[in-house]
């Protein structure tokens, strides 16, 4: 028998939320986000729960809905630097790996929302071009293209000239920490 809904958000709420994480760089934003596709996909559940891959359908509401809040209120938030500024560190207590991450962050938050979605798609959730172009409602072309742009851009503003995903793929604990 197919799971509720509680029992589908018991299961795999944690793992949409990351993936919502990752699309938003915030963690209020992305509750926000989980939720509004959550009480959306509520009243369809029905249907929703007989499909195929439930998950996959409900992880393109989310980035469906991400995509389209760039028409509201938020349009005109500009992430920046967390208070405080930047110190230098006085023992190695990872702060260099999170000074990094949050660089990372501070980025990917810079790229238009569907070159964003296309990172997170490949880099994060390992998708091909096919299945991010089934997500994102186009052609496998336009998946290319939005990657390479949007690798441009991190390369072009990122120190060195390197971006995260010139190296080893992270693992995705590894991304959330």
């Amino acid at each position: 028998m197919p799971p509720t809904i509680d029992e589908f958000v018991a299961l795999r709420g944690e793992a949409l939320l990351r993936f919502a994480l990752m699309l938003t760089g915030s963690r209020p934003a992305a509750e926000d986000l989980v939720q509004a596709v959550l009480a959306h996909a509520y009243p369809r559940w029905g249907h929703i729960r007989d499909l195929d891959r439930p998950e996959a359908y409900l992880k393109r509401m989310v980035v469906n809905q991400h995509l389209r809040w760039h028409r509201r209120l938020w349009r005109g938030e500009i992430p920046t630097a967390s208070p405080g500024g930047e110190r230098p560190p006085t023992v190695d207590d990872g702060a260099e790996e999170r000074a990094s991450r949050d660089e990372t962050w501070r980025l990917l938050a810079g790229l238009p929302r569907r070159q964003r979605a296309v990172l997170v798609l490949r880099y994060y959730e390992d998708l091909s071009d096919t299945e991010i172009a089934m997500v994102l409602g186009c052609r496998p072309a336009t998946v290319r293209s939005q990657a390479a742009r949007a690798l441009a851009t991190l390369r072009a503003a990122a120190p060195n000239g390197r971006t995260a995903t010139d190296g080893p793929r992270p693992r995705k604990e590894e991304t959330l920490r």
